[in-house]
């Protein structure tokens, strides 16, 4: 989770809303990413969906089976389907989003009958620090 974290910290460096994200597979990073969708001009660019990207092109595989995600924040729809789909072993994730999150809050993505893959999912992970990273952030852009 660190690495995610350190993926948020340069994603603020560059203006973007501070998420992280990694990638991780028999103990070694795979891949790694933070949101670009300002950078990109591409809704899509959220951390998840990079480091999925990412990971499969060095793995050379689109399934990501015994592979483990960590995101600072709870992903939204598009990237839980994402999650699923790349059949992630696990997904930890830092802070909880009421608002946009799929996974513990709204759709509950992984607990609907027309999700094919649940992975083992862990939240709360560095949820204060995640939390605090995006209040500051949100708070300056004010």
């Amino acid at each position: 989770m660190e690495i995610a974290f350190a993926e948020a910290e340069l994603a603020v460096a560059a203006g973007e809303v501070p998420i992280g994200a990694v990638v991780v597979r028999a103990g070694e990073v795979v891949a790694r990413a933070y949101n670009r969708t300002l950078s990109d001009k591409d809704p899509t660019a959220h951390a998840e969906m990079l480091v999925l990207r990412a990971a499969a092109a060095q793995l050379g595989n689109e399934r990501l089976a015994d592979s483990d995600l960590y995101v600072t924040l709870e992903p939204c729809t598009m990237c839980a389907a994402a999650i699923s789909l790349a059949r992630v072993r696990r997904l930890y994730f830092g802070a909880a989003d009421p608002k946009g999150g799929a996974v513990d809050s709204g759709v509950r993505f992984f607990t609907q009958p027309t999700c094919h893959h649940r992975p083992e999912v862990y939240s709360g992970i560095g949820e204060e620090r995640a939390a605090q990273m995006l209040k500051t952030f949100f708070a300056s852009r004010r």
